[in-house]
């Protein structure tokens, strides 16, 4: 009897101390970062930043997605705090112009820039074609439809009224290398980081050029039109026989959260992933992080940026 008395006590003394620890364990925010497919770069920013940010106060979960659009829808309705977005469909979502969906997502807000996504266009380095005009009648493969890189491809040769005249193929960036190499296309289009392994693998087979985008975009008011676009430089010699440097023009992938997290939060947030710690942990996590930097922390973003990171912005000087 005095045993199961004994047992009794213990047991709720046991539970008295779990519950006055209670407090201290429930003191810091939970906030869901969503992230992208299981394998994928979105993910490896969700699951690197929630192992960087673990404060007192702040508590991040990493959650999986189905990339970019379903994140912005998520992060509106706050079905999650913070996401990985490309800048174009936020910008888009944000103004009712996302495809097929009318709706306006005006609750995402910017934190700052990831890493980008450039345009490659590969042709024959013997083929007559010097600027997107010349790709009037060609066979072009544009990427798999309904893929990121097939929109963006329709995008920028619809500003550029060429999308009509080309003859573009809905084929996926492995297949259209061999596609290009059996000489099936005169050309074909990834919206990837470099070095892509199927542009290698093209350039490998075939003596290849790849085509400057960035002035014809300029021209052509595709970046008057979609701010988001911003130029980058494929170095020199990144792909067999390309001597000379490339410009394109390129999308980013972007932090976002929701606009009614906490300016403090955000504040603390940004400050430590876009800070020297915050660079080396990420780029140990995935490599395109070298593209991190505190004066390109807001490359490609037209969107406003939230209250927190835009005070981390101001500090450093990036933002007015």
């Amino acid at each position: 009897m005095k045993s199961g008395l004994f047992k009794t006590a213990f047991a709720i003394a046991a539970l008295c101390t779990a519950l006055i620890a209670l407090p201290a364990a429930a003191s810091a925010a939970m906030y869901k970062f969503s992230g992208g497919p299981s394998g994928g770069t979105f993910m490896y920013y969700a699951n690197g930043i929630a192992q960087l940010i673990k404060t007192p106060d702040i508590r991040i979960l990493a959650s999986a997605s189905n990339g970019s659009v379903e994140n912005v829808r998520l992060v509106d309705s706050g079905r999650a705090s913070m996401g990985v977005a490309y800048a174009g469909d936020v910008f888009l979502a944000r103004k009712g112009e996302l495809t097929g969906d009318t709706r306006k997502y005006e609750n995402v807000m910017a934190i700052g820039y990831f890493y980008g996504a450039p345009a490659h266009m590969i042709v024959r380095a013997d083929a007559k074609i010097n600027s997107t005009a010349d790709l009037a009648g060609k066979r072009v493969g544009v990427g798999d439809a309904g893929s990121g890189a097939a929109s963006n491809a329709e995008r920028y040769f619809t500003q550029l009224k060429v999308w009509d005249k080309m003859k573009p193929q809905f084929i996926g960036y492995r297949n259209a290398a061999s596609a290009f190499g059996n000489n099936q296309l005169d050309g074909f289009w990834v919206f990837a980081g470099f070095p892509n392994s199927s542009v290698i693998e093209a350039a490998l087979q075939t003596d290849v050029k790849i085509m400057s985008l960035w002035s014809d975009a300029q021209k052509g008011g595709l970046i008057a039109e979609y701010p988001f676009y911003s130029k980058v430089v494929i170095p020199a010699n990144t792909y067999k026989g390309q001597t000379q440097p490339v410009e394109t023009i390129q999308d980013g992938a972007i932090w976002v959260v929701n606009k009614d997290v906490p300016a403090d939060v955000v504040y603390e947030m940004t400050k430590a992933v876009y800070s020297p710690e915050g660079f080396k942990h990420l780029i140990e996590i995935h490599k395109s992080a070298q593209e991190m930097s505190i004066e390109g922390g807001l490359t490609g973003i037209a969107t406003p940026v939230h209250p927190g990171a835009a005070k981390y912005w101001k500090e450093k000087g990036v933002l007015k």
